[in-house]
């Protein structure tokens, strides 16, 4: 038979009809492909000569998903709905061959076939939860019918992907094929299928694994509470529970119905539209312009981190998981033995909770070295600085460095605001320096911001990009500026957070707003489990803020049991009617006179400075993309992904009403909310900033 389309061919071999479908790069769901599926299927159907049908996939993957470029758009071709309608009602039995992975679309195409047999390194998911979604073509409902109840929450909640081998133990999968012969085992599957004249299976109709569930409320309220905290906040997890509660209390017919409406909510919502942004956002923001593919990306065999402390710590551990050796630095013994002690119970730590072997302990342990001297320095392909945010110091280090550092090596600061020109400055290499900003705890958090110093060269900058790709960052690019992207912003909102609370608003009203709206913890929490003695003298302290107040009565923060909270022996903090009289004390001292303020207004104060300072980021090219912003504060500070960032949050409002804002604002508060010109041309020429 001739191809159906280009990306679909239909072929007999010995009786079996093998439609395979050829759309890189992970044959998503598009017009073509749902196309040459239904007509395919159809031809197979009509050919008198055939006796089953395998659909398999060439490339990397089965059906990876739907394409999600065509949400919004007019439909093309044949609905999705109609394929599978094809494949299941089919009177000759359809068989998935599956390689790579099967989500989404892909495992609900699947889910329609007779049976499905899959190679060992295959897996199955439906990981729409991730982008705000449900599974909206009979995932919710098929899928129970198969694993249960309780593994299908499980499924469409974390959107996990699920190895080959387990799929096959809780029924998903049929069969498994030879790694390398998946065609010809499908084939002889799809064979013995029509000799022993199997049943044409259809997953709608069984009730067996779901009918024990019928009725059960129990299990749904206890798998809610279950995760609640790690999806609080979003609506998709909740959604794709009431699909699974529906196929298992409803009929199949009306489950369906349940999911399309529930699918209709998710798709034309916000939050769904801020995760689909933020997965490209993720992928866009390793793209630099005027860096080509073809720049020389140096190799990183070893490194060398410079201080022992918190962020130098947890900046080594990143290097030795991916099994790179590290040399890290300390001016004593005891500094030193204090740091690799506590890398040693991090990895501890993490070994007690399963997720890494006592023998992967000891491996990464044995790639951390320990030296007393910079000059142990003099061969490591990547060196970086983390001491402590002292300007002079760090001007001392890298002139050091200047000396002792290999030709070709990479000298990074992990500076968090200074100026890494300044830095640079120090050596005859400022091609080669580079600021690498980690974001505390430095082994967890996946941000890091890439400082791009005025001549640091592009291979430098690639090399940057690649490794940290290695070690599992998402790496934004950014210039020099006091604060770079991520505390320049966040400056805007400590000052109008700490300006609040002298207006009226208490602490806990203002980090309780920020929680709501999605943040992990508000700037007060924060502030109290970093310390409020940081950067704090006790000698030359006066008593002119407020911070120093509390810092000069002992409240310090969380290590202290007291600071903006108080706290009990747990940790668990609570109001403390104390720091509201300190408050109010401090106000009256200085005739400034407190009033109520709303939730609203604590949002607006605290989110539109920062929408506004993005603008001003844009303008002065400190960072390449409005989404680059976004992904900075989203994967560094907490932002809640179903807001999309301050950027794309700013689009929701609607940038004429923050602008509006800020100009009410700089005439009733002052010139520090000035809007950004170019925030103005935005909204008078009403330019696409996401374009």
């Amino acid at each position: 038979m001739p191809a159906i389309n280009e990306v679909t061919n239909l072929e007999i071999e010995s009786n079996i009809a093998v439609l395979t479908l050829n759309s890189p790069p992970v044959n998503a769901l598009s017009a073509n492909v749902r196309e040459g599926l239904h007509v395919g299927v159809k031809q197979a159907i009509e050919d008198e000569d055939t006796k089953a049908i395998v659909l398999i996939c060439e490339g990397r993957t089965f059906i990876a998903g739907a394409d999600i470029t065509e949400f919004g758009q007019a439909p093309k071709g044949p609905s999705l709905f109609e394929v599978q309608d094809m494949i299941e009602d089919s009177p000759k039995p359809v068989i998935s061959a599956i390689h790579g992975t099967a989500l989404g679309g892909g495992l609900e195409v699947a889910l329609t076939c007779h049976y499905r047999i899959a190679v060992p390194s295959a897996r199955c998911g439906l990981p729409e939860v991730n982008l705000g979604l449900l599974p909206g073509a009979g995932g919710t409902q098929r899928l129970p019918r198969i694993v249960g109840a309780q593994k299908a929450l499980q499924m469409v909640t974390s959107g996990q992907h699920v190895p080959a081998k387990q799929c096959l133990e809780m029924g998903l999968v049929d069969e498994l094929a030879n790694e390398e012969n998946l065609l010809a085992d499908a084939i002889k599957f799809a064979t013995t299928i029509v000799e022993e004249k199997r049943p044409l299976v259809k997953v709608r109709d069984n009730e067996e694994n779901i009918k024990a569930d019928k009725g059960n409320d129990t299990l749904f309220t206890d798998f809610r509470k279950s995760i609640a905290r790690r999806t609080r906040g979003f609506l998709a997890p909740e959604y794709n529970i009431q699909c699974i509660e529906a196929a298992v209390n409803k009929s199949f017919e009306e489950g369906l119905k349940v999911e399309r409406d529930l699918f209709t909510k998710l798709v034309t919502g916000t939050q769904s539209a801020a995760q689909r942004y933020v997965f490209f956002s993720e992928r866009q923001v390793n793209k630099i312009p005027d860096i080509p593919r073809e720049t020389e990306v140096s190799e990183i065999n070893s490194v060398g981190v410079i201080g022992a402390g918190t962020m130098g710590g947890g900046i080594s551990m990143n290097f030795a998981n991916v099994g790179i050796p590290v040399t890290i630095v300390e001016q004593n013994q005891e500094r030193l033995d204090k740091g690799l002690a506590v890398i040693r119970k991090n990895y501890e730590n993490t070994a007690n909770k399963g997720r890494i072997s006592m023998e992967d302990v000891e491996t990464r342990m044995g790639l951390i070295t320990g030296e007393l001297s910079v000059e142990s320095l003099n061969t490591q392909d990547l060196i970086i600085e983390a001491v402590f945010e002292n300007m002079k110091l760090k001007k001392e280090i890298f002139n050091k460095l200047d000396g002792i550092a290999k030709q070709g090596a990479i000298l990074a600061s992990n500076t968090s605001a200074l100026n890494v020109n300044e830095i640079a400055a120090e050596t005859k290499r400022p091609e080669d320096v580079i600021g690498l900003h980690f974001f505390s705890p430095a082994n967890v958090m996946r941000l890091l911001e890439i400082v791009r110093g005025e001549k640091t060269s592009k291979s430098v900058v690639a090399s940057s990009m690649s490794i940290a790709k290695r070690i599992g960052k998402i790496a934004a690019v950014v210039g020099v500026c006091p604060g770079f992207v991520g505390n320049r912003i966040l400056a805007q909102r400590q000052r109008e957070a700490n300006k609040l609370i002298l207006e009226g608003a208490l602490p806990w009203d203002i980090d309780d707003a920020l929680f709501d709206f999605g943040f992990p913890m508000g700037p007060f929490a924060m502030s109290d489990l970093a310390g409020l003695d940081i950067g704090w003298s006790k000698e030359t302290s006066k008593g002119e803020t407020l911070r120093d107040v509390l810092c000069e009565a002992g409240r310090l923060g969380q290590k202290s049991g007291k600071g903006f909270y108080l706290y009990d022996e747990n940790r668990v903090k609570s109001p403390d009617p104390e720091v509201e009289a300190i408050i109010r004390d401090f106000a009256e001292a200085r005739q400034i006179r407190l009033r109520d303020i709303s939730k609203e207004e604590i949002l607006e104060r605290c989110l539109y400075p920062m929408i506004n300072e993005g603008f001003k980021i844009l303008e002065e090219g400190m960072a390449i993309r409005a989404s680059d912003i976004d992904i900075v504060w989203i994967n560094g500070y907490g932002w809640p992904v179903y807001e999309g960032g301050p950027m794309f949050y700013g689009s929701l409002v609607g940038f004429d009403k923050v602008l509006d804002w800020l100009n009410k604002m700089e005439k009733e508060l002052g010139p520090e909310f000035a809007p950004s010109p170019y925030l103005e041309k935005v909204v008078k020429e009403n330019i696409n900033i996401f374009a």
